[in-house]
């Protein structure tokens, strides 16, 4: 690892990345003798327990970093009750569907929840931030990013990196980016297919702390991004070694701005093996 720039994957839960024979309960072990951090996504779906998070320190090396995707609720998506926390579920409203209602004390319950589950990685000095993936359904002029104040101080001293995911915001790109600045918040520069839909984010880097850059990269799969139905679909893609060279060109320069620059390789399958050789492009 070129000091500053680490390279992740996006979860560690594809079994075709580990020798056979390498259980489950052991990936996240193999993972970190191949890669520099991890953005655990499970957390999107459901908070994990306190000691499955102790647990991860205690099977990585000291070296190893962790980023860690919000829940769906906190980002705007549809989220079915039994996604939350058994202890703050009485009292949430939900929908004829059955999905929760993101209200004012949901969204503090979700906050604290959060900030303890994730504790022993904060205190262990392996959490580099928070990762607010929101909905596209996100965007101008139906929401305002200071909706997103509260969970961004929520969370301090830890930092909170947010992903837009609708074009919107790129219309006054400097008011976007100077609401980065004011609030602590991580601008999550994205690899994405190269389109003109709205809901697929061009090349937009940026830092917005001198601490800490973000770049994730979902693969360049145009039919895949915009129709799948699944994240495996939407993700699917291959990185060719040019557009390797062109994620690492862009993560040094966002290196000259910030300390620590995080690339995540988040293209499904693929993800690791493209993290592994991006990851020699920084090996002197």
């Amino acid at each position: 690892m070129t000091s500053g720039i680490v390279v992740a994957t996006g979860g560690w839960s594809v079994p075709g990345w580990y020798p056979d024979g390498v259980e489950p309960r052991d990936r996240l072990t193999s993972l970190a003798e191949k890669v520099d951090a991890v953005e655990v996504d499970s957390s999107f779906y459901a908070l994990p327990s306190r000691r499955t998070v102790e647990r991860w320190v205690e099977i990585t090396p000291d070296g190893f970093a962790f980023t860690v995707k919000l829940h769906r609720a906190l980002s705007r998506h549809a989220a079915p009750l039994k996604s939350l926390p058994t202890s703050i579920r009485d009292g949430v409203e939900v929908t004829e569907r059955g999905r929760v209602v993101l209200d004012v004390p949901l969204q503090e319950g979700l906050l604290r929840a959060t900030h303890d589950v994730f504790e022993p990685l904060h205190a262990a000095g392996r959490l580099v931030c928070f990762l607010l993936q929101l909905t596209p359904a996100f965007r101008p002029p139906e929401h305002e990013l200071e909706e997103l104040d509260p969970i961004v101080q929520g969370l301090a001293p830890v930092p909170v990196a947010i992903e837009l995911r609708h074009t919107a915001w790129l219309g006054d790109i400097n008011a976007t980016l100077g609401w980065f600045r004011n609030a602590g918040a991580v601008w999550v520069d994205v690899d994405a297919p190269r389109t003109d839909a709205p809901v697929a984010m061009p090349p937009a880097d940026d830092v917005t702390r001198s601490d800490l850059a973000y770049l994730r990269a979902h693969g360049r799969n145009k039919e895949g991004y915009l129709k799948g139905r699944s994240a495996a679909e939407r993700f699917d893609y291959a990185y060719p070694p040019k557009e390797l060279r062109e994620l690492a060109e862009r993560a040094r320069k966002l290196g000259q701005e910030a300390e620590r620059v995080v690339c995540v390789m988040s293209n499904g399958e693929h993800a690791l093996a493209s993290a592994e050789k991006l990851r020699g492009l920084f090996t002197p």
